[in-house]
This record gives C-alpha cells, structure tokens and sequence, in this order.
C-alpha cells in the first residue's frame, strides 16, 4: 500500500480547518442575529434575510446541519493528522498530533472564527446561510435522524422545541432604548421611554394638588369672580359652593374667553359658560386617561379619590409634560422647584412630586408611597414637625427649610455617596 504524500495530507488539513472554521462561525453568526434588524431587513426584501430566518424558524435543523458538517471535519482532521504525525514521528505522534490538533482547532477553527462572528454577525451569517440551505437539503435523511433523537430526548425532558417566546416586555424595551447609544438622539430616548412609564404612572403623581387650586365660591361677590377670572392659568376653574367638595362645575379657557368678550357682566351670565364637572379618579393611569381624554373629547378634568372628594386638577398638557417635559407657561415662570445650592444641594418645594425630582436630578428617592416631597418626609417623622428638622434617607440628607399650614413648604436634600454614609454609620 503506498504512503499518503505528506503534502496531500496537510494540504487536506488545512481545508478541513477552514471548513471547520466557517461551520463554527456560522453557527455563532446565525445564534447571534439580531432578531429585530433581520425583521427590518425582511421588509426591506432582503433574500439573504429572508433565508436566514427561515433557517432560524427551525434552529434543530439549523443546528443540526451545523453540528454534523463541523464533527465530520474535525473528525476527518483528526484522522488525517494521526497519520500525518504517525509517518513523521512513529507511535508516539498520536499523542503529538491529538495536541497539536486540539490548539489548532481551538484557535483557528473555533475560538478565532466564533469570536469575529458574534461582533459580525449580519455580515457572517447572510452569506453563510446559502450554503447551509443547500447542506440542509443534502443532507436532510441524517439530519432527520439526528433531530428524531434529540427531540425524542427534549421530549421526555418535557421540553417543547417549539416553545420559543420572541415578545419583548416593556422593561425589556426600555434597556433596548437606553442601551441604543448614538442610534437613536438622547432626547428621544428619553420621549419614548417616558412613553412606556404611562402605564404605570398614576394621575394623583402629576396633577395640581388640591391646596394650589384657584376655584370660584358661589358666596364669592362679582367682583371677587372677576379678579380670579381675570387672573387665571390654569386649564380649568372649578365652580363650589362653600367647599371644593360641593362642585356644582368648571369654565375651562375657551368658556374664560367668551365671558370676557360678552357685553353681559354679571353673574347669571358667567354662568353660561359654565360646564359640567368632568371627574378622573386619582388611581387611574396616565395612559387610560389619554385615552379617556381623547374618547370623551376632553382636555382637563377634576381628580378625585374613592369617596368623591376633590384631590387636584389634571389636564393633557400636565400628561404630555411627562413625554416631552415642561412646557414653557407664564405659570412656571414665577415658580422655582429646584434651585441648586453652593454646597451641591438642592432646595426643592414640598409640593414637587418624587418623580418629578428623580426625573430630573437622576436620583432614587423612593416612589413607593406619599407621591411628594412634603408626604415623603412626614411619613419619615410620622409628626408635623414644629420647626426646621434634618433627617436621613438612604443616601440623602433632607432638611426642612420652611414649615407653614402643616406642610413642609421647602427643603434642602444633599445626595451623599454610599461611601459616606457608610462612614457616617461607623
């Protein structure tokens, strides 16, 4: 029998190295898609997309097909290198040539090629697809073999092949946004996050709390009426009688403006233009209120809780600031929330809910509970405190700055780091 020429043999190998090479990054480039872009690239007709997700719509044939071309290279590789090194070195290049193999193998045909694949997997896995549709139907009979088995096995294990969820859930959406780096502008990032956080921000976090309404009292004389409607802001007015729990309606902008133009100055006539109450329940979500805006035709409406009492004022404008941020408003003008201290701390007023503050400070003060600053930092004390106090939470300092009618009117909070809180402690 004459001898392999040694040049044939590692001509041989060093084909079955690259074969080996492509099946191992094919099978990394295809794993490691991006579902979304190749969906993306499907609408845009894309053959090559369109292969490779059919060829991901049954990854046990994919891998398969995978699996089988890569055993049988490196197997013939291995065959062929014991033979190599037997005619180079005798018995004892068995053990030689299975170790100069494995590092072969390892960092040219698997670790190299997978590596390049999982940071270029459209360019990888497109092109490779055309040949592993045609070695799927070349060898479909062993590939159905190899399949048979192994679901049989996945089977008794009570694994269903078919079982693949694709759907993305909020949280998940979110760290796709926030991880999208220059692809999509920063301020977008922040709208369509904002976006998902309609579902779970509740009305009674944004509206106007019920100590900053201006209503009109019927028992009001006309000319107080005119002063309040002259000087408005707001969306809407309430209408009460002696309290704000008594409605009896509300005059948005439009219904302010026709008063003002009508020749008729009197009560009777401002009446008019009042409107009935429009109600929202303070535990509603600001997306089921969007919607219940836009369904009933409205753009403001009264907050109340479960026993019918009034707790502020919500409009849409109030819920596109969530989305986009503040609107500007002569209203906000002769208001400071937030004003940045010299010691890096911030005086903030009770009033500003805890979201707001997270929002736009990047903190994380707690939001499970009171809904502002003022309720966060009572319900801290447990006591309306009789003057300024300065109090400890997670890692910020909050200390009160002015308390008037029962409510912290403004505080001072400090971000401090773990760090020195933990020194603090100790």
């Amino acid at each position: 029998m004459n001898e392999i020429p040694i040049w044939l043999l590692l001509s041989s190998i060093s084909i079955l190295l690259v074969l080996s090479a492509f099946f191992s990054s094919a099978e990394t480039g295809m794993m490691a898609l991006n579902k979304y872009r190749l969906k993306h690239l499907i609408k845009q007709n894309n053959r090559s997309a369109k292969r490779a997700d059919k060829l991901l719509q049954r990854p046990d044939r994919l891998l398969g097909v995978i699996l089988i071309g890569n055993n049988f290279v490196n197997i013939l590789a291995a065959a062929l290198t014991t033979i190599l090194c037997l005619e180079l070195f005798g018995n004892s290049g068995v053990f030689i040539g299975s170790i100069i193999l494995t590092i072969i193998i390892l960092i040219f045909a698997e670790v190299t090629p997978k590596t390049f694949a999982a940071k270029n997997a459209e360019t990888i896995a497109l092109p490779a697809s055309a040949i592993l549709k045609i070695l799927q139907k070349v060898l479909y009979p062993l590939i159905w073999i190899v399949n048979f088995f192994s679901n049989s096995l996945l089977s008794l294990l009570n694994v269903n092949k078919n079982d693949s969820n694709e759907d993305i859930t909020t949280d998940e959406l979110k760290s796709v946004l926030e991880n999208s780096g220059d692809l999509i502008p920063k301020r977008y990032q922040d709208m369509l996050i904002s976006i998902l956080d309609l579902d779970v921000i509740l009305i009674d976090e944004i509206m106007t709390p019920r100590n900053e309404i201006v209503g009109i009292d019927l028992d009001d004389s006309f000319e107080q009426l005119m002063e309040k409607v002259s000087e408005n802001s707001k969306e809407i007015i309430p209408i009460y009688e002696q309290n704000l729990d008594n409605l009896k309606g509300i005059i948005d902008l439009n219904g302010i403006k026709s008063f003002l133009i009508d020749e008729r100055e009197s009560f009777d006539s401002f009446m008019e233009f009042v409107d009935g109450v429009y109600v929202a329940l303070e535990n509603t979500s600001l997306s089921n209120q969007l919607f219940n805006f836009q369904k009933d035709n409205k753009t403001s409406a009264v907050v109340v809780d479960e026993y019918g009492n009034v707790k502020g004022l919500v409009s849409i404008n109030d819920i596109l600031e969530e989305i986009v941020g503040e609107l500007s408003s002569d209203q906000a003008s002769d208001k400071i929330d937030f004003q940045e201290q010299k010691d890096g701390s911030f005086l903030i007023d009770g009033s500003v809910s805890i979201r707001e503050i997270n929002k736009k400070l990047s903190w994380d003060l707690p939001l499970e509970g009171p809904v502002t600053l003022n309720g966060l930092i009572l319900e801290k004390i447990e006591t309306i405190p009789e003057s300024n106090i300065s109090i400890n939470l997670n890692n910020y300092v909050i200390e009160t700055v002015l308390i008037k009618d029962n409510m912290i009117k403004f505080a001072k909070i400090l971000k401090i780091s773990s760090k020195e809180t933990e020194n603090g402690s100790d």
